[in-house]
């Protein structure tokens, strides 16, 4: 298991993004894992297993169900990270609100190397490529994404769909033919209507592309190839804009990967894009 060892986001990322598909003494573990930080260097498996409030196998357990052979690699990836910036302590609550807040997007941002693996990324532009129609899909939070996406693939030239309509992107989903791609955005994965457009698609024949921040969840069984980034705890509920800065980078990163599969085709549909925006600025 190879964890980037790029400034304090590697390993908090990919944990995170495995959280939801541990069970409830694992996730413990790893709850231990993501406060320690590079810390977990002086911790023993049983230092680790106290904390948890569990047995130094279920430790070993949860390090191999993150993807390690053992604590000892685990441990190893923490030494290569850099300690993470503490959250504020100004009294200042704006100023430490919005200290928090670049922090968190810092760290997503720094995380997205460790979890958005090249090879999938390759294949799902070459999907992208290679689709005759695209149909793009997002809801609440993810629907800015989703629309920041479909506007990048329509500028390289493909043929997009992005309905707003829950119903009507599940009917377009439907429609789909073999040739197809369904880009799904969920930030948990789990949302509804998404995953349903998503379910539709392939029992249509067509491929499935999800943007999504666990590697486990409804809509990473669905899909085909699944783009893992910025897994962050909930703010009142919501995600925070840390995720979908994570979001908006695997998308860029994803359109300029088709960029240079398209080669020729696409420079000549972003010239004309570049004309369009031209014509709406004074």
């Amino acid at each position: 298991m190879e964890i980037s060892s790029t400034p304090s986001g590697g390993l908090a990322a990919h944990v995170r993004a495995h959280l939801p598909g541990l069970r409830d003494t694992e996730a413990r573990v790893a709850r231990v894992v993501l406060d320690q930080g590079a810390g977990l260097v002086r911790l023993s498996v049983s230092d680790v297993a106290a904390l948890a409030g569990t047995a130094p196998s279920s430790v070993v357990r949860a390090c191999q169900r993150l993807g390690f052979r053992g604590y000892q690699e685990l441990k190893l990836a923490a030494a290569r990270q850099a300690p993470a910036p503490a959250p504020s302590r100004d009294r200042d609550p704006a100023a430490r609100a919005l200290a928090d807040t670049v922090r968190a997007g810092r760290e997503a941002l720094e995380g997205v190397a460790a979890t958005v693996a090249p090879q999938e990324l390759r294949a799902a532009a070459g999907l992208l490529d290679a689709a005759p129609r695209v149909l793009v899909v997002g809801a609440g939070l993810s629907g800015a994404v989703a629309l920041d996406a479909a506007y990048r693939l329509r500028a390289l030239g493909c043929a997009v769909d992005a309905p707003a309509d829950p119903l009507t992107a599940q009917l377009a989903a439907s429609q789909l033919t073999s040739a197809g791609v369904c880009l799904a955005v969920s930030h948990t994965g789990a949302t509804r209507s998404t995953v349903d457009a998503a379910r539709r698609a392939r029992q249509a024949g067509a491929r499935v592309v999800a943007v999504t921040s666990y590697a486990r969840s409804p809509l990473s069984e669905t899909a085909d190839h699944t783009l893992v980034a910025g897994g962050q705890d909930l703010v009142f509920g919501l995600e925070t804009v840390a995720s979908r800065l994570a979001h908006l980078t695997v998308i860029d990163a994803l359109a300029l990967t088709l960029l240079g599969l398209r080669g020729e085709p696409a420079e000549a549909a972003l010239r004309l894009s570049a004309d369009v925006t031209v014509d709406h600025s004074y």
